[in-house]
Parts: C-alpha cells; structure tokens; sequence
C-alpha cells in the first residue's frame, strides 16, 4: 500500500508544471452514540483525500480527489497541470513558499500514520455507563454523541517543502432529560484524547440543571443583564473571527471596515484590556503551525501554502490589531500577512472571576446555557441573531430560582465588546453552534449589561 509520503514525491515527480504543491490528508473518526441511557451505535472510518495544486506563469490548477487508486494518481496530477495551463493568471499568485521558511514544521515526515481507533474511548465508556446507570436510578435521561478525529496532514512542494501535522480532535455532547422530557439540559466538551474528560462532573452539572428547571418562570422579551458562559462566547467570537477578512474589510464590506476606506485596525473595540488571539503553541488545543490551503478565496491562497504560523493578536489590549490576510491581500492593505489559524483564545483582565462566582454576585439577571441556529442579519455591523437552547435560568440574589422561556436574540458581538461589564476567568470549551468545525478555543464567561431579547422563542 502507497504511503501518504509517497504519494507525496510521486505526484511532485509526475509533475510538469513550473511548481507543484501537494497535499495528502489521512483522516480516521472513531465515535459513540447514546440515547436514553443506551449505547446505540458506535462505528470507526477512514479517509483520504489528495490535492494537487499546478502553477504554470501565474494561471494555477487545483484538483482534489477522495480515496484515489495508485493507478489514478497520473491523471490526476495531469489533470492540474492542465487546468494551471488553461488558466487565466491568479491575482493572488506568489512565488511557493521555500523549504528554509518552514522551519522545523515538518518534523517527523517519515512516521507512519496512526490511526484512532475504538479504544481511544477505554476509559471514558466505563465512565459513560456508570453516568447511564446514575441517570437510571433517578429517573433522567442521557443523550449524546463522542467523536475522536485524527488528521495526519502531508504537504511537499516543489520547493522542497516537506511539512506534517497530526491534528487529534474529540468532542462530547451530553444532553440530559427529565423523564417526562418537558426539561431539558447540555453541556459539552473539548477533548484531545478523551483522557481528560470527567463525565462524573458533567452529569453532575446537567442534574443540578435540571433541578433548576423545576421551576418555570416566563419573562417578556426585552433587555437584561445576561451571564453568558464561555460555550455561548466561544459561538459568537468564532463568528466575529470568521467574519474578520482583511480584504472584505478594506473593500467596505464588513463591521471592521473604517468609514471613508481602509480598516479599523488600531481603533479600540472595548474599554477593557481584551485579548482575542491564535496560537498554534496553545497548550491543549494545539493546531497545524503552517498554512494548508486547499483553494484560494478571499481569506486564503493556495500560494501560502507551509507558511509557518506563530501567535497572532486579533485584538489586544481592547484594540483591533489584525485581520486575516493572505500575502496578496497584506500587500493590497499594508498590513501584515497574518492567514487564519485553527485555535481562537479570547483573555480578559488577570484574576478574573469563575462563572459561579458571578452568578453568586449577580443581584438579578439571566444566566445562558449555550446558542444555537446563529445566523447573520447585517455585515455592516455584524448583527446576529439566534435562539437560546437547553436552559435559560433567572438569578436573583446570586441564587438560581428557576428555568425561563426561551428567546430569539439580536446581538452584534463587535457591539457587545464596548458593552461588556465584566469578563471572567478563560477555560477550555466547546462552541454548541460551531463545534461541527471549529472547536479549539479558550473563553472566558462574560457580564452583558443589556442583551437583547428580542422576542421569547418556542424552541425547546
């Protein structure tokens, strides 16, 4: 059998283009389903996709191709170098990134791929039956989902670059219902190896949930102070992330475009010393240390392709310091070249508070539980809109008194940033909205003083 390393040099070999960039991705996923304290199904997959991409001048040919065959490998690489000579020449063309700028990055080329397998689950599954047999007993109900993803990815060029990541992703869903099913409560995960996860806790968290919404207190739409967990920040500062293009804002397209042209990089977005940043170091949710594009767009080229990345401040100290930008795209707004990175940590002011510890000093106002169904209603000004799910609680006097309706919100996280009265300790999580694909990410609860309720929502 071909090994992703050999693919690799065979297709640079097969080549006839003036450069070639190669990427070979071996996927594996191991997972569990569980509904009403069963396990219901389990199952492990396979994967592999292969990308050529050609230059010829300045016109480029990408293919990619799932689960090709040895003899395939030919006209495939074919096939690219035939669409980069039929190209028009690509506005974002550079020259390939060179072997000596990618450092280190590609340490290990040589191992052979590990897969995951079923026992990446060994001892999270005892956990999960000893939670089923606890939610038996008192009469709730678990739902849920665990995933482990590895992704070995392989990049040569015909510069010499010859990078590796092994990208190892888990997550865990859990949902927990009464046993009449009118109560409802989630809580989820972030997991590089399922070693960490305290399934114990996590139940415990749901039970006390449920026992909250016990309790029904319907309240009118409106502006309340809201505590919002680091799940439900984590869902709106992955989309400010995602909607923060250099070059959409240079060209007035979005909530970070300056009034009168160009960006808004340098204006202060909150009064407090803010961090949002990337790190592909990030103890915990580790990510590829070089760019990996399969396509190019407006955020990414496949030019870039093994650019080593490192720290970047998307925003630091309150102040907008970067966007995501290609090397073309850096060029067209004078900033740096800072492309998109898989991780996003957002840090408030040193010594900040747990999220029970805000909820004790809380005198009245609402406590969330996650969001869902995020949806875009102005770029301009990057207004969102999405429901509550899974447990709306009331506080009062730094106690819990009940589960309230769900509402639709309408919420600008750029706003939210100037408007924040307190953000608290950062902690691993897992975005409910986003975790399908993006779920590296460190966030802190957060004190909104006035979030918009716009109007009470059926959704349960």
């Amino acid at each position: 059998m071909t090994t992703p390393q050999e693919t690799v040099e065979r297709a640079l070999a097969l080549s006839e283009a003036d450069g070639c960039v190669v990427i070979v991705d071996e996927g594996s996923t191991a997972n569990l389903r569980f509904a009403g304290n069963t396990l219901t199904t389990n199952g492990v997959a396979r994967s592999s996709r292969l990308t050529v991409i050609s230059v010829v001048g300045a016109g480029v040919g990408v293919v990619s191709r799932s689960a090709i065959r040895d003899g395939q490998l030919a006209d495939v690489v074919a096939a690219a170098d035939r669409a980069a000579r039929e190209a028009r020449p690509s506005e974002d063309a550079r020259p390939l990134v060179e072997a000596d700028a990618a450092g280190t990055a590609g340490a290990g080329w040589d191992r052979p791929v590990e897969p995951t397998s079923i026992d990446v689950f060994g001892e999270f599954a005892p956990a999960l039956g000893e939670a089923f047999a606890a939610a038996d007993s008192s009469g709730r109900k678990l739902y849920g989902f665990a995933e482990h993803i590895v992704t070995s990815t392989f990049v040569g060029s015909s510069t010499g670059l010859r990078l590796r990541h092994d990208q190892p992703t888990g997550r865990l869903e859990l949902n927990a219902k009464s046993a009449d099913l009118a109560r409802s409560a989630w809580t989820g995960v972030s997991t590089r190896d399922f070693a960490d996860v305290d399934v114990a806790a996590l139940d415990a968290t749901l039970t006390r949930r449920l026992d909250w919404a016990k309790r029904r207190i319907d309240l009118e739409p409106g502006r309340y102070e809201t505590i919002l967990p680091p799940t439900a920040v984590s869902d709106l500062m992955i989309y400010l992330y995602w909607s923060s293009g250099a070059r959409d804002a240079a060209d007035g397209r979005t909530v970070f475009s300056r009034p009168g042209g160009g960006t808004r990089v340098g204006e202060r977005l909150s009064p407090h010393p803010i961090s949002l940043y990337s790190d592909p170091a990030h103890a915990g949710i580790a990510c590829t240390p070089f760019v990996v594009a399969h396509a190019s767009g407006r955020e990414q080229s496949v030019f870039d392709n093994g650019m080593p990345l490192g720290r970047t401040e998307w925003i630091s100290d309150g102040t907008l310091a970067n966007l995501v930008q290609t090397r073309h795209s850096a060029e067209l707004t004078g900033l740096a070249a800072t492309p998109q990175i898989d991780n996003l940590v957002m840090e408030g002011p040193a010594g900040g508070r747990s999220l029970e510890e805000m909820v004790a000093s809380t005198e009245r106002g609402l406590l969330l539980t996650c969001l869902w169904y995020i949806r875009e209603v102005d770029p301009q000004s990057l207004l969102l809109t999405g429901l509550t799910r899974d447990g709306v609680y009331l506080v009062e006097n730094g106690e819990v008194v009940g589960e309230v309706n769900n509402f639709r919100f309408n919420e600008s996280p750029v706003d939210l940033l100037g408007r924040l009265t307190e953000v608290g300790a950062s902690l691993p999580t897992l975005p409910r909205e986003w975790g399908d694909w993006f779920n590296r990410a460190v966030m802190p609860p957060v004190r909104v003083p006035d979030f918009n309720m716009s109007t009470v929502s059926q959704a349960s």
